[in-house]
């Protein structure tokens, strides 16, 4: 039965994440004196746009996600390894690049991930990042990362899933929080 196997991950998944990591993920987040980039590719772009909103509307803080237009325009015009780099061209010491990611980046795949976690750390910003069991460069090169335990399986819904939980855990943080959720 999938349906009760995969509720039963989530629950499993869910005691697995060390809450004291999430608590210095939201401590990094605080600290932040620029920008919050927010990149992700796929479910976890969406995801990334619905988060930076969050960090916007909720914490008052200066988010930011690509614009669909130019990284389609980038992607078309530049490829998909430079699709975050480009955007993130002026990124220094007080920002922060966070990356939401199933696999992390790797040489071989989400290349524009590994791209700009290297950049990111090249102009001497912050990484920090909720990705998939394996991380991928964004686990390897980050400042703060949350790996979430999903079985392989599974690994993509439940890391995206958990994307969420993790971003909505920081932006109801009362560290991070300025605005009361209406509902």
């Amino acid at each position: 039965m999938h349906c009760k196997e995969y509720l039963r991950h989530t629950a499993e998944i869910a005691l697995l994440i060390d809450h004291i990591e999430v608590e210095r993920l939201v401590t990094e987040v605080y600290k932040t004196a620029g920008r919050i980039f927010v990149a992700g590719l796929g479910g976890s772009f969406a995801n990334a746009i619905h988060f930076a909103g969050d960090l916007r509307k909720l914490c008052h803080l200066d988010a930011h996600v690509p614009n669909l237009s130019e990284f389609t325009a980038r992607a078309n015009d530049e490829g998909l390894a430079t699709v975050f780099t480009g955007w993130i061209h002026d990124i220094g010491p007080k920002d922060c690049l966070f990356i939401l990611s199933v696999g992390g980046g790797t040489d071989e795949v989400s290349t524009g991930i590994t791209a700009a976690v290297k950049y990111a750390k090249e102009r001497g910003a912050r990484v920090l990042g909720i990705v998939g069991p394996d991380g991928g460069t964004t686990a390897k090169l980050s400042d703060c990362c949350i790996k979430i335990p999903a079985p392989r399986e599974s690994v993509t819904p439940h890391s995206e899933a958990f994307q969420a939980v993790i971003w909505h855990c920081l932006v109801s943080h009362p560290l991070l929080q300025r605005t009361k959720t209406k509902w």
